[in-house]
Order: C-alpha cells, then sequence, then structure tokens
C-alpha cells in the first residue's frame, strides 16, 4: 500500500493512552464517562487503570525481538504510514519508524502528557524525523481520516474506558486495506490483558472483521489484526459484550 500524507502534527507539536507496568481493575462510574462517549454504551466488564507509561525494560523486550516480530506478522514494509496508539516513551515508536524508514511516517498518540514530553524530547535527541507526535482522548484517538496503513495497539487495549466508542471513532483514520494491529495477554478481565473472545466481540461489535489471531508465547500474548466490515455499527445499535 502507497504511503500518505495527511495532517499529521509535528514531533515538537501537541503531545499522548499509555503502554503498562501493572494494572488493578476499576469500574469506571457513569459520572466520570465524558460526554462524548455517552451516545455509546460502557463496556460490561472491569478496565485496568493505567499505572505506568512503560511496559516493561527495552532491552528485555528487544531480546525476546518482540517488536520485530510484531512488525511482520503486521507486514509492515517501507513507506507505509502507521499509528502507535498508547505509544507512551516510545518502545514501538521508534522501531515502527525504522521500519517504516524515511518514505514511511508514524504518528504516536497517548493520553500521557508526561509520556510524550518524554517521547518528544526523544524523538529530537536521536533526531526521527518520520515521527510525529498528538495527543488523544480516552474516548477518541484524534487520528486524522484516512490516513493509516497500519494502527498498533500493543499491550494497552485493556486500558481503553470508553472501548466501544474509541473503536468507533477510530474507524475513519484507516486507509483503504488499513488494519489495526492489537497485541494482548490473554489474561482475566481487568488484569493487565483481555480474554482474545471478548477482544473479537468488542471489534466486532463495532463493525471490524478479525483478519487473523495468532498465540505468541514469544510476545507475551497473543497477535491479532482486523479491518474495517461493511458498515460501522451506529451508537445506538452496538451490543454490549458479555465477559462474564
Amino acid at each position: 500500500m502507497g504511503r500518505m500524507r495527511h495532517a499529521i502534527l509535528p514531533a515538537a507539536a501537541t503531545l499522548g493512552v499509555a503502554l503498562l507496568a501493572g494494572c488493578d481493575a476499576i469500574a469506571p462510574a457513569a459520572s466520570d464517562r465524558p460526554e462524548t462517549a455517552l451516545q455509546f454504551p460502557a463496556p460490561d466488564r472491569p478496565v485496568a487503570a493505567v499505572v505506568s507509561t512503560q511496559f516493561s525494560n527495552e532491552d528485555a523486550r528487544d531480546e525476546r525481538n518482540e517488536a520485530q516480530v510484531v512488525m511482520d506478522l503486521a507486514d509492515l514494509r517501507p513507506g507505509m504510514t502507521v499509528a502507535d496508539i498508547g505509544a507512551g516513551e516510545g518502545y514501538y515508536t521508534v522501531r515502527l519508524a525504522e521500519r517504516v524508514g524515511a518514505d514511511g511516517r508514524v504518528l504516536a498518540q497517548d493520553i500521557s502528557r508526561e509520556a510524550l514530553d518524554r517521547l518528544g524530547r526523544r524523538v529530537e535527541r536521536e533526531r526521527l524525523e518520520n515521527i510525529s507526535i498528538k495527543f488523544g482522548d480516552i474516548d477518541n484517538p484524534q487520528l486524522p481520516p484516512d490516513s493509516f496503513d497500519r494502527i498498533f495497539m500493543v499491550h494497552m487495549y485493556h486500558e481503553v474506558t470508553e472501548p466501544y466508542a474509541f473503536l468507533w471513532n477510530m474507524w475513519p483514520a484507516l486507509g483503504n486495506g488499513g488494519q489495526i494491529v492489537v497485541v494482548e495477554s490473554d489474561s482475566p478481565v481487568g488484569r493487565h490483558g483481555l480474554p482474545h473472545n471478548v477482544l473479537f466481540c468488542e471489534f466486532e461489535a463495532v463493525g471490524y472483521v478479525l483478519v487473523e489471531y495468532i498465540e505468541r508465547p514469544d510476545i507475551k500474548g497473543y497477535f491479532a489484526r482486523f479491518e474495517r466490515g461493511r458498515e460501522r455499527t451506529a451508537p445506538d445499535k452496538i451490543k454490549v459484550c458479555d465477559a462474564g
């Protein structure tokens, strides 16, 4: 797929969903939901709380070749335009940037301004000119439309407190043939991961179609990728998945 150029902010512009180190299950109260998400159903499951923007030591992740495995499975190629959702301090961001090369683009998104401040300094220090940075909302990744060949959500989807709104708002950002790549731990609901059947259900409830699912202990979980289906489900028609 050819690269796509759209209105992506430069790395020095506004900067934050985060990667993780450990988490406790929380059940968001109705009063805590943003007004923009109220037309969507809330998930009928606990959501893991974010307690760190780091998932684990980068050297340890490289020792098991994690990023290379995920990028290979995602068929990521030079010249592609990709988004790293929950970029944190940039473990995947910098490796995605190297893979897509000078003719590709990477948009790093997060809801932690502090993490993105640190990532911004890293981008400048390492002179990574194909990376842009953008702050997102808990119910909307705020991605430019028709822009991405791949959207990566690595070990972070279980922290999204408004999954139906988030996935619905992400839909327009995919380019023709674009895919969303998810890496998660097949852990109990609310415990640093998400069972794959719950993941499948929530994506399909919005209208996405599962393309591939692989269990990969070497990346501490499973790999799944989705494409847009024939149509996006209307917010009031989304059926909440039972995580029980």
